[in-house]
C-alpha cells in the first residue's frame, strides 16, 4: 500500500511541476488552477501518511522562472504565502491583530533596490533565493523609478503585470497568440531589445516594503513610504477588527469586483499581511513559506455535475477551439451551460467524448466556467477536418515548447483570425456599439455573420435569428439593432482608431486628425482618388482628390512632380513620399507614418474602408485652435500635475490655445513646465543648458490659463 502511494506522490510531484514551469514561464496552460491546488492538497496529505518527502516536492520548494541572465542571490529570501480558501482560516491566523487586506496580482514578481536614492538592481523572484537580473529592463517596465527621495538601502518586491486591456491591445496589433496576460509578462522578460519590451506596457505595482534603514512597524505606513518615494502601491485596505463576519464583508466587497470585471490587471486571489510588521518577522518558516509574513485567500470554486449535450468548435483568434455545450447547470449565483475545453490536448487529458459524457464545471475564479473532470465518458472525441467559419481545411499544430496541440485554419485571412481587430472595431474607443462583447462577435463570426467590418451594421437583417440564441432572446436584439443604429453617426477619429491599423493607437489618430481631415488622410496615403467614394450608397458626391498638404507639408509636396488632382489621369505619389508626409507630423515618425501607408493602400483594405463609408454618417472636429494664448509657442511637461486631471488634459489645453508639446527639450522648446522647478532631473538640466524657462504649473496657469 505505501509503495502505491510513492508511486501516486511522483506521478503528482511531476505533473505539479510541469504545471508550475509552464505557468511561471509562458507556456500553455497544462491545468487548470482549481485542479493543481487539489493535487498540491492530494499531495501534502500522502506526505503526512507516509512521512515520505520526494526531492522535488512543490510543496517544499519553489517553482522558478527560466529567465536567462545572471543570477543574483536574493537578499531578503522571496518565500511563498501559506494558501486557503476558508475565511475561518484567516480569521484564525489574524488572532483579533489589525491586518490588511490587498489584491493577489497574478503576474512575476520583480525585487527592486535603492541605494542613496538611485535604482541599483532589478531581479526576478526565481525560486526565492536566486533570481535573474534584469536590471537592463527597468526603463521599459512602468512603474519602477529611476530615482526615488530616500537616499538609504530600500528593497521593495512588486508585481509585474500587463493590464486586459494592454494585453488584447497587443493580441490586436501583434497577430501573437498568448493564453493570458500573465504567459505575454512572462514572456516579454525574456526578450532583449529594451523597445520591444516597453511597447508590452508591462507594469510593475509595488507589493511589499522589503527593507529601509528606517524604523517604520506599521504595514501601512510602510505602504505610504514607497508611495512617498513615487510608487504606486497595490490597493490595500485595513480591517481594525478582523473577525469572521468583518473579513467575510470586505473579501465579498472585493470579491465583487473580481466577478463584475472592473479590476483592469489580473488577479488570483487576496493577500493577508499584519498592521504590526516586528510581530510578522517573529513567525517560524515551515516548508518554504513564513508562518506570519503573509497568508494567500484564493477562491472556493463551487462545483456542478452535468450531461454533455455537444462539442461545439469554434474559431477565435488564430486557433479553433473546442467549447463544451451541455446541459444547464447553476453555478456562482449564474446559469452555465458552456464552458472552454481550450485544446486537443485538453481534450485529450479530461478523456472527454462527444456526447452524453457526464462531466464536472466549475467558475474558476468565480468568472470563466471549466471543465474540471469527466465523471463518464461516452464516445470519441471527433476533431473537424474544416474550419467552421470558412471551410478551408484544418490542421493541428504541436507546440515545441509545451507539446499543447492546436487546431488552426490553414487559411491566413479567416475571419475568425480577426476577432480581435472586430472587437476593437465595436470597443468605446472604436466605434462604440454597446452589448456587443467580444463572445458575442466570435458567436456571429462563427455563424457566418461578419467576414469584415461592414457586416456588423449589416447584423439588423439576422435580429430574428440572435432573438433565437442562447443568452439572447427579442430585447438583447434589438438592444444591439439600436446600439448599431447609434454607432452609425461616427466620429472620424473613433473610425480611424477602429480600423486596427498596426501601430496606430488614439494618441497616433488624434495627431494624425489634427492635421487633416480623415478624407484628405486616406487619399494621401491610399494614392487611391476613389478611396473616399462609398461602394455601398445612397448618393454618391463627385470627389475631387486634393493632395496639398497644408502647413510644413505643402513644399515637400509642391517640389514633386508625381501627383495630380484630374483622377482621371491620376499618379500617385511615391509609397516614401506619402511616408515622409506623415513622418512629418510630431509624434509619428517614420515606422508609423510606414504603418499608415501600408494599411490604406492595400486592396482589400480599401475596399473594406470604403464599404464602411456607405453605410456610416461621420463627422470631425474643427481642429483650429478655440484660442491664441499659447500661438507660435512649444511647451514640454515634465512630473507630476495638481491642476489638470494629468499631462494629457493639460497638453490638449495647450494644443486648443494654439500651441505645440514635445517629448523633449531642445532649442525649439519655449517653457519647461516642471511643478519640481529646481529638482536636477534631465530635462532640467537640459533647460537650463540652453536657457529655457522652467515654469511650474501655477505659473503656466498665471501667464496662459
Amino acid at each position: 500500500m505505501a509503495e502505491d502511494k510513492i508511486l501516486e506522490m511522483r506521478k503528482a510531484v511531476d505533473l505539479l511541476n510541469r504545471a508550475a514551469d509552464a505557468y511561471y514561464n509562458g507556456q500553455a496552460e497544462i491545468m487548470t488552477d482549481y485542479e493543481w491546488d487539489a493535487l498540491f492538497d492530494r499531495l501534502k496529505v500522502l506526505e503526512q501518511e507516509t512521512g515520505v518527502i520526494l526531492e522535488e516536492s512543490p510543496i517544499h520548494h519553489v517553482s522558478a522562472d527560466s529567465i536567462t541572465g545572471q543570477k543574483e542571490e536574493h537578499e531578503f529570501a522571496a518565500l511563498s504565502l501559506a494558501k486557503t480558501k476558508k475565511t475561518e482560516d484567516l480569521t484564525k491566523w489574524a488572532d483579533g491583530k489589525p491586518i490588511w487586506i490587498s489584491w493577489k496580482l497574478d503576474g512575476l514578481t520583480l525585487v527592486a533596490t535603492y541605494d542613496k536614492g538611485k535604482l541599483t538592481k532589478v531581479v526576478t523572484r526565481g525560486d526565492g533565493h536566486f533570481g535573474t537580473n534584469i536590471t537592463h529592463l527597468a526603463p521599459a517596465i512602468q512603474g519602477i523609478p529611476q530615482k526615488i527621495k530616500n537616499k538609504g538601502h530600500i528593497v521593495v518586491r512588486g508585481e509585474c503585470v500587463i493590464s486586459y486591456a494592454d494585453f488584447n491591445q497587443f493580441l490586436i496589433e501583434s497577430g501573437e497568440d498568448y493564453a493570458n496576460p500573465r504567459n505575454l509578462a512572462s514572456g516579454s522578460l525574456t526578450l532583449k531589445d529594451i523597445d520591444e519590451v516597453k511597447s508590452r506596457h508591462l507594469q510593475w505595482i509595488p507589493f511589499t516594503l522589503v527593507y529601509t534603514d528606517e524604523n517604520i512597524n506599521s504595514w501601512g505606513k510602510r505602504m505610504a513610504f514607497l508611495e512617498d518615494n513615487g510608487m504606486k502601491t497595490v490597493k490595500h485596505e485595513c480591517i481594525l477588527t478582523p473577525n469572521q463576519d468583518n473579513i467575510q464583508k470586505v473579501i465579498d466587497r472585493w470579491t465583487e469586483e473580481v466577478t463584475k470585471n472592473k479590476n483592469p490587471f489580473p488577479v488570483d486571489g487576496l493577500v493577508i499581511a499584519y498592521e504590526d510588521y516586528e510581530y510578522s518577522q517573529t513567525g517560524s518558516i515551515t516548508g518554504h513559506h513564513a508562518t506570519r509574513a503573509g497568508y494567500a485567500f484564493k477562491w472556493k470554486d463551487e462545483s456542478a455535475t452535468s450531461k454533455l449535450d455537444h462539442i461545439e468548435w469554434s474559431c477565435a483568434a488564430s486557433t479553433i477551439s473546442p467549447v463544451a455545450v451541455f446541459e444547464p447547470v447553476e453555478l456562482e449565483g449564474t446559469t452555465v451551460q458552456r464552458a472552454s475545453l481550450c485544446n486537443i490536448s485538453e481534450c485529450e487529458r479530461l478523456g472527454i467524448g462527444d456526447k452524453d459524457s457526464v462531466l464536472s464545471v466549475i467558475k474558476a475564479n468565480k468568472i470563466i466556467p471549466k471543465v474540471i473532470q469527466v465523471q463518464q465518458k461516452v464516445g470519441e472525441l471527433h476533431i473537424p477536418e474544416t474550419c467552421p467559419v470558412c471551410h478551408s481545411q484544418t490542421q493541428i499544430v504541436t507546440s515545441i515548447a509545451s507539446g499543447t496541440r492546436t487546431l488552426h485554419c490553414s487559411n491566413p485571412k479567416c475571419p475568425a483570425k480577426q476577432l480581435k481587430k472586430f472587437a476593437r472595431f465595436v470597443s468605446k474607443d472604436g466605434l462604440d456599439i454597446d452589448g456587443i462583447s467580444e463572445q458575442t462577435l466570435s458567436r456571429f463570426i462563427n455563424m457566418g455573420w461578419i467576414k469584415e467590418y461592414a457586416d456588423i451594421f449589416r447584423l439588423s437583417a439576422h435580429l430574428n435569428q440572435i432573438a433565437t440564441l442562447e443568452g439572447f432572446g427579442k430585447k438583447s436584439a434589438n438592444n444591439i439593432h439600436k446600439a448599431i443604429e447609434k454607432s452609425r453617426n461616427a466620429e472620424a477619429h473613433k473610425l480611424l482608431y477602429a480600423l486596427c491599423i498596426p501601430l496606430v493607437g488614439k494618441d497616433v489618430c488624434n495627431r494624425l486628425l489634427k492635421s487633416y481631415p480623415l478624407e484628405k488622410l486616406a487619399a494621401i496615403a491610399s494614392g487611391n482618388p476613389n478611396i473616399n467614394k462609398p461602394i455601398v450608397t445612397e448618393k454618391e458626391d463627385n470627389y475631387e482628390l486634393d493632395l496639398f498638404a497644408q502647413n510644413e507639408q505643402e513644399n515637400l509636396l509642391s517640389n514633386t512632380t508625381e501627383g495630380t488632382t484630374d483622377a482621371n489621369t491620376f499618379t500617385p505619389l511615391s509609397i516614401d513620399t506619402r511616408i515622409a508626409i506623415f513622418a512629418g507630423i510630431d509624434g509619428l515618425g517614420p515606422e508609423k507614418s510606414a504603418s499608415v501607408v501600408k494599411w490604406f493602400s492595400d486592396e482589400e483594405n480599401q475596399n473594406e474602408y470604403r464599404n464602411l463609408l456607405g453605410l456610416l454618417h461621420l463627422s470631425q472636429d474643427d481642429n483650429n485652435p478655440l484660442g491664441q494664448k499659447c500661438e507660435g509657442l512649444t511647451f514640454v511637461i515634465t512630473g507630476d500635475v495638481h491642476h489638470y486631471k494629468n499631462r494629457n488634459e493639460l497638453k490638449a489645453y495647450i494644443e486648443s490655445q494654439g500651441g505645440k508639446v514635445t517629448g523633449s527639450v531642445s532649442k525649439s522648446t519655449s517653457y519647461l513646465i516642471n511643478n519640481d522647478v529646481t529638482s536636477t532631473s534631465g530635462k532640467n538640466q537640459k533647460a537650463h543648458q540652453l536657457n529655457i524657462p522652467i515654469i511650474s504649473e501655477d505659473q503656466f496657469i498665471e501667464q496662459f490659463g
